[in-house]
């Protein structure tokens, strides 16, 4: 099992994504432009399905 996230280039279709705003810092920014310019997607899609996957693969640890 990987833990990287396999993204291939993209597909055309209706995204049904919503719009919200977030501050992210520089670098993390160029790295997801360099991401969308090697895969063809946006920078939407691609936090989208990074969010995805970060959500799927996080487990809340401690107690409550």
């Amino acid at each position: 099992m990987s833990n990287k996230l396999l993204i291939t280039k993209k597909l055309r279709g209706d995204d049904g994504y919503r719009v919200f705003s977030v501050r992210i810092r520089s670098e993390i920014l160029d790295k997801i432009n360099d991401l969308s310019d090697d895969t063809g997607r946006t920078r939407n899609e691609l936090i989208a399905m990074l969010l995805e996957f970060a959500l799927a693969n996080s487990e809340v640890v401690g107690e409550k």
